[in-house]
């Protein structure tokens, strides 16, 4: 069955999943309490039901539920483990390390803390994105205060070394930050053997409800410290001031249920679609390049450089298929993808870089449609192109999963 437009930009949000929505529903109209509110039924309702989403989250990541601090989402969860580290932790040293390929969330929390005077090293990674463990260890040095690293990369997918860079903090006693916006729920994450300090991840990215989020913080010793950054009342032991998003947490708790029942069998899935758009173009279209790791990577995700041709003409030709040209946080700017740059594109394939973000609700027969299409635009694109150059480097080949 294919539902139109034919939606493959699940990299940038999900479709909320039927279950987590009836889990939501009560909240708004029949358990509207304020968590908060200790002296009769509906905040008790309310509390309740925000103690059972922990449980739920912490299930899925094998931690305890009260190291699992509601935000609004990952972009918070960022700036509160970034900033908040860097002002508890400023009289040990000023030195932050992280990746050339982090999300604008993290990148832009460093530039501002560059601007209060701290120092930042952003350590490159190869040319399928992956980040050398080494590398890190030899930026450390002894005011290293951070070290904040992607588990999974937005744009090109790949997976980081993160249980390898942890090691290297831990025995260095620096603090290690990981934003797993693109990992949790889609790969497994187990917290008890990774040692990270901090994990940050959002609601919308695995088919729960957007504006809600959660940032891990290990309660092992010794304790990590933070300082809140927005202040205004004691919630969430007083890290994340403001009244809580009972009915996004109560969504955000039913996703890691379900993604705890489902993973595994929906990776394969999601993989097998992955693998048959992949083959489906390159059968029909010369001059396709796959950008990441071709191993390394998660499920759902594909990233093509299609030689001779221009994405945003591509998506323009093709209004009934819903991808992406890279990150949808940074879409409307009109600087090259700083993840494509580092893994050294260059400006010509950078331009025809399609992202393709497969889920639990795509079907084979969207998959199929989705390549009968690929291949009659881009075949009429080259064919009204007044020059078509192509580019000299070597068409990229795909690992299946």
């Amino acid at each position: 069955m294919i539902s139109f437009p034919v939606y493959l930009d699940n990299h940038s949000t999900t479709r909320v999943d039927p279950l987590v929505l009836e889990a939501m529903l009560p909240y708004f109209t029949e358990n509207y309490g304020n968590a908060s509110s200790k002296s009769h039924e509906f905040g008790w309702k309310a509390e309740a039901s925000v103690d059972l989403a922990r449980k739920l989250i912490a299930r899925l990541l094998k931690c305890e539920p009260r190291d699992i601090i509601f935000t609004s989402g990952a972009t918070e969860s960022v700036n509160l483990a970034i900033k908040g580290t860097a002002e508890t932790h400023s009289a040990k040293g000023n030195h932050i390390i992280t990746t050339v390929i982090e999300h604008e969330a993290v990148l832009d929390s460093c530039k501002n803390l560059e601007r209060k005077g701290f120092d930042v090293t952003y350590v490159k990674v190869n040319e399928s994105g992956i980040v050398d463990p080494k590398d890190i260890a030899d930026a450390i040095t002894d005011k290293t205060i951070l070290v904040s690293v992607m588990y999974v990369n937005n744009e090109i997918g790949t997976i980081q070394p993160i249980k390898e860079i942890a090691k290297i903090c831990k025995s260095k006693k620096i603090l290690f930050h990981t934003d797993a916006t693109q990992a949790v729920g889609k790969i497994p994450i187990d917290l008890s053997k990774l040692g990270i300090d901090m994990m940050s991840f959002s609601s919308h990215k695995m088919y729960g409800p957007k504006g809600v989020g959660a940032l891990y913080k290990t309660g092992k010793l010794p304790r990590v410290r933070i300082a809140p950054q927005i202040d205004g009342g004691a919630q969430e032991k007083g890290l994340r001031a403001g009244t809580l998003n009972v009915p996004g947490i109560v969504g955000l708790g039913k996703a890691c249920d379900i993604a705890a029942k489902e993973l595994e069998n929906e990776a394969i899935r999601i993989s097998l679609l992955r693998d048959r758009l992949y083959h489906g173009i390159i059968s029909a279209v010369k001059g396709v390049r796959v950008n990441g790791d071709t191993v390394k990577r998660i499920p759902g995700n594909l990233n093509i450089s299609i030689e001779g041709i221009d994405a945003d003409s591509l998506m323009i030709s093709m209004k009934e298929v819903a991808v992406s040209t890279g990150s949808a946080c940074s879409s409307e700017a009109v600087e090259p993808s700083h993840v494509l740059s580092a893994i050294g594109l260059d400006k010509g394939l950078m331009r025809s870089t399609i992202r393709f973000g497969i889920g639990r609700f795509n079907t084979l027969e969207e998959i199929e449609y989705v390549i009968k299409k690929i291949s009659e635009k881009v075949t009429y694109l080259r064919s009204i192109s007044p020059s078509n150059n192509g580019n000299k480097q070597k068409k990229g080949e795909y690992a299946e999963v």
